[in-house]
């Protein structure tokens, strides 16, 4: 333990330095510096500031006029911060920096791992219990101003649009609220809901079914969507996702912010996949309700998979991969048997609607 070394001082009054002698006191938990002319300055450890740079110890006394003592001699610098720590007086900041760099590095890889924890856990949860907090009239609203925007560009069927509305009619969908149903001619092979309850339905889906079945399966797929409010917690999920990732860059802008929406874009894929298989269970238990052939969905899924020549990675996709929809919706078929029956008059309108 070394207890006296020499120091560079500065007086407060001047910029000039002096090398000077400097001793500590542990028992009367002091240091000592030994000035010119047998001058001496006593400190009291307790009313000093310490910064532990890289250059050395930094040590600061004073109010009025501030002196500073800087020491670089790495044995009694030991002997300070050993006292200091058996007597409590160094900070948990400055504990922190003389952890050293591969336990700053541990500490740094485990915040980024709680960051992305609660990115992918606790904001998803987060942002979807807040859907609860808003009123459904405003899903209302959403869905109106976006199929208002989408109005413009798509030629409605009117006389299938009618038919399949009473093909609904004819069904349990398990509603929460109105549906109501569009058919819009395109050969795209699509549907999708609006969070409103407008299930739009393209021709070109239609004209891929071979039996009514599969468009109940569709339509129960629709339904949950709209049930369970998916649209809403999208928008909450999403919203959340780049309020998060603000906070955590400090300002999404130029390449952060490219950074941060490509992140955010990725994750909000995984939650649309989440909500896909929700919609299939439940799509799958309207058809059970209904008394309609299960093998309706699983038909309709492998007809999709079909037409889908491009074959892209789940975790880059906003719906599951076909395989695994069809192999979810077999394992109800296989595990929940039930009977079901033919439906004269979802035949005739299904028949009617493809013509």
């Amino acid at each position: 333990m070394k207890n006296k070394t020499t120091a560079v001082f500065y007086d407060g009054n001047s910029s000039t330095p002096h090398t000077i002698e400097v001793s500590i006191d542990i028992y009367r938990e002091t240091i000592i510096l030994e000035l010119a002319h047998d001058e001496r300055q006593i400190w009291k450890i307790s009313n000093i500031d310490f910064d532990k740079r890289n250059t050395g110890l930094h040590l600061e006394h004073g109010t009025e006029v501030i002196q500073h003592l800087k020491i670089e001699d790495a044995d009694f610098i030991e002997t300070i911060q050993n006292f200091r720590k058996e007597k409590g007086h160094i900070g948990w900041y400055q504990r922190l920096l003389d952890l050293g760099i591969k336990t700053h590095l541990s500490i740094a890889i485990g915040i980024l791992v709680i960051i992305g924890l609660c990115y992918i856990y606790v904001i998803p949860w987060v942002g979807e219990k807040a859907a609860t907090l808003i009123p459904e009239e405003y899903d209302n609203q959403l869905g109106s101003s976006a199929w208002l925007e989408n109005d413009y560009f798509v030629t409605i069927d009117s006389s299938k649009t009618k038919t399949l509305n009473a093909f609904a009619q004819e069904l349990n969908l398990k509603n929460t609220k109105k549906l109501k149903f569009t058919v819009v001619q395109s050969d795209e092979i699509n549907a999708f809901a609006m969070p409103d309850g407008n299930i739009v339905v393209f021709t070109g889906i239609i004209n891929e079914m071979k039996n009514y079945d599969e468009l109940v399966g569709l339509l129960g797929h629709e339904a949950s969507h709209v049930n369970n409010r998916h649209s809403m917690k999208m928008l909450c999920r999403s919203l959340s996702g780049y309020l998060f990732v603000s906070l955590i860059l400090g300002d999404v802008n130029g390449v952060m912010a490219i950074i941060g929406d490509n992140v955010n874009n990725l994750q909000s894929l995984s939650f649309s996949r989440e909500f896909e298989h929700q919609a299939d269970t439940d799509g799958y238990q309207i058809l059970k309700t209904n008394k309609v052939n299960p093998k309706g969905m699983s038909n309709l899924f492998q007809r999709l998979q079909k037409n889908n020549s491009i074959n892209i990675p789940e975790f880059l996709s906003s719906h599951p991969v076909t395989e695994n929809r069809i192999a979810s919706i077999e394992k109800h078929i296989k595990n929940e048997k039930y009977p079901y029956e033919n439906n004269p008059q979802l035949k005739s309108l299904f028949i009617e609607l493809k013509k």
